[in-house]
């Protein structure tokens, strides 16, 4: 069994949190801003589909990214030389978004729900939820290829979700990212789940413990408030 949170229960102990399904914590409560922001501030996200009650998680192990773990290989070294497209940051968070949720061939339904969309969107309005863009010129100009969005307090950033439209887009804007978090001496990149494709990329698992750890550092160091619209893309 796990707790049911109403809006003032606060979250569980994550030793709490089930094995099976891996990192489940509790059900219940709210999206509010600080609700989200305590959240990640503990190794937490919210996860679930439409029509369920808002599920909260916490797996074990974690997998995360380190900025100078990051693999950029070969093929995609020589991409990010060529002149065709340009990255933009927090320019198009809501189409982000949307392109995120929108249904990909082989998948199932998204997790990205319009309440989802109208809490992310509020974290973004406070400066704390970012989206990095890979536009790419098309016949009527430059058109959003790809991107990712996530959540950023202190010196960790949470990835949520990314998209590509064409080949490598998704890759260029993680590529931008990860320049932009080591510039400004972040510490990780939440990845949530472990998957192949993020693997590839270089992200690893860690203890659930180590993950919080970190976390309770990076968390409290000065961050980078508002929108980072300047001196971040390409």
């Amino acid at each position: 069994m796990i707790p049911w949170l109403d809006r003032q229960t606060p979250f569980p102990p994550l030793e709490r949190a089930l094995a099976e399904p891996n990192g489940l914590l509790a059900a219940g409560g709210d999206l509010s801003l600080g609700r989200l922001l305590l959240a990640y501030r503990l190794g937490i996200f919210p996860w679930f589909n439409p029509g369920e009650p808002i599920l909260w998680w916490s797996p074990d192990p974690r997998m995360v990214l380190f900025p100078d773990e990051f693999k950029l290989s070969r093929s995609l070294k020589k991409r990010l030389a060529r002149a065709d497209y340009e990255v933009r940051v927090d320019t198009a968070f809501t189409r982000v978004m949307a392109e995120c949720a929108a249904p990909r061939p082989g998948a199932g339904g998204t997790w990205i729900s319009p309440a989802m969309v109208e809490a992310y969107g509020e974290l973004h309005e406070a400066g704390y939820a970012h989206s990095f863009e890979t536009w790419i010129e098309g016949e009527d100009g430059p058109e959003l290829a790809g991107g990712l969005y996530g959540v950023a307090i202190g010196k960790a950033f949470y990835g949520e979700s990314m998209f590509s439209r064409q080949t490598d887009a998704s890759k260029i804007a993680l590529a931008h990212l990860v320049r932009h978090l080591s510039r400004h001496d972040f510490g990780l990149i939440d990845c949530q789940m472990k998957t192949a494709h993020l693997a590839s990329l270089g992200a690893r698992e860690i203890p659930r413990a180590v993950f919080t750890a970190r976390l309770a550092d990076l968390t409290a160091r000065p961050g980078l408030p508002g929108k980072w619209m300047e001196g971040a893309g390409a």
